[in-house]
């Protein structure tokens, strides 16, 4: 399949804290829309689609699907075929942390789960390397240096060029830092949610990562759809919030926020952009989130969200209006 010969002129790319590589501030998410139930056309479009409007990142997980393992099978066929020869221009990550086997080996946070893991997403994905490797929560058990001594090894080993973690707060990503740092290792990015209406990280993680110079990459930006237009009069029969086995549920979507995506949805109304835009560029207000991903399930949902782009700036008097909506 041929793709956009201007693919890289609409996308902004962010310098991933300290580091050499840069990531496209929009990252796509295959997760929900890439399990053993999705067709191979649909994946293939949004793929493709992305591609096309300069998105070079595809995010997985060992455990995404249903079944876990399912979405790297398939971002693997389509990364084998459809995109044949244009391995060196994406950047592909994966994780491990969740449970994916059987026994005391299959979970969690020890050196012989992360490498078996690994090995196993790598022969899914047809891949040599990817190019993020990243620990997906916290052991609480396992020694941090057992886990780190894990990606340091992957890492040197040629099976990822860069090492990350995921749902870290900020003191164990500061302490993540300095044992892969006296290891040789540069920890690259550390992914968390992050959203108008989910701020944790705005004071647990934020000030460390941009002393240590460690990346941010904010999923659940659009808080599973809410700030978006699509809960504004109620829930969608075809919603996720209408599916009982979603991950999002009907509970989630209560008065009191939706009438806060009401208020907020004016301040876009005036800024030209949808919900879902202006939440997106709010979490990039921040220099230290390198970048926003986001998930689709048709072609057209990403280039909304990579128009966002055009109207990236905020003016002082439109935070403080938002920040008040946000506080009341």
């Amino acid at each position: 399949m041929g793709f956009a010969e201007d693919r890289y002129e609409s996308m902004q790319y962010n310098r991933c804290g300290d580091s050499g590589v840069k990531l496209p501030a929009i990252s796509l998410g295959c997760w929900n829309n890439f399990d053993g139930r999705a067709e191979r056309g649909v994946m293939a479009g949004l793929l493709g689609k992305a591609f096309d409007l300069g998105i070079t990142h595809f995010d997985l997980a060992n455990n995404y699907g249903p079944p876990p393992g399912s979405a790297e099978l398939n971002v693997g066929r389509l990364l084998a075929k459809e995109f044949k020869g244009y391995r060196d221009e994406l950047i592909i990550s994966t994780k491990a942390g969740y449970a994916m086997w059987d026994g005391p080996y299959g979970d969690f946070g020890s050196k012989k789960y992360l490498v078996a893991s690994l090995d196993q997403s790598l022969q899914r994905m047809g891949l040599d390397y990817v190019d993020i490797f990243y620990h997906h929560r916290v052991d609480p058990e396992t020694p941090l240096e057992e886990t780190m001594g894990a990606l340091d090894l992957i890492v040197k080993q040629g099976k990822a060029l860069y090492a990350g973690v995921s749902n870290y707060s900020g003191a164990f990503t500061t302490e993540a830092h300095g044992t892969l740092k006296a290891m040789g290792t540069k920890l690259l990015i550390n992914q968390v949610p992050y959203s108008m209406l989910r701020r944790g990280i705005e004071e647990d993680v934020l000030p460390p990562v941009g002393e240590l110079g460690v990346g941010v990459m904010a999923f659940v930006p659009l808080f599973q759809g809410i700030l978006t237009n699509k809960y504004l009069d109620g829930i969608p029969a075809d919603s996720r919030a209408a599916r009982p086995e979603g991950t999002l549920q009907e509970g989630a979507v209560k008065p009191e926020v939706v009438d806060k995506v009401r208020q907020l949805n004016e301040i876009a109304k005036e800024r030209g952009q949808s919900m879902a835009q202006m939440a997106l560029m709010w979490v990039l207000r921040d220099e230290r989130v390198t970048s926003a991903l986001i998930g689709a399930s048709r072609p057209e949902q990403i280039e909304e969200n990579v128009a966002a782009l055009q109207q990236a700036e905020f003016s002082a008097e439109g935070l403080a209006k938002i920040e008040e909506i946000l506080a009341g």
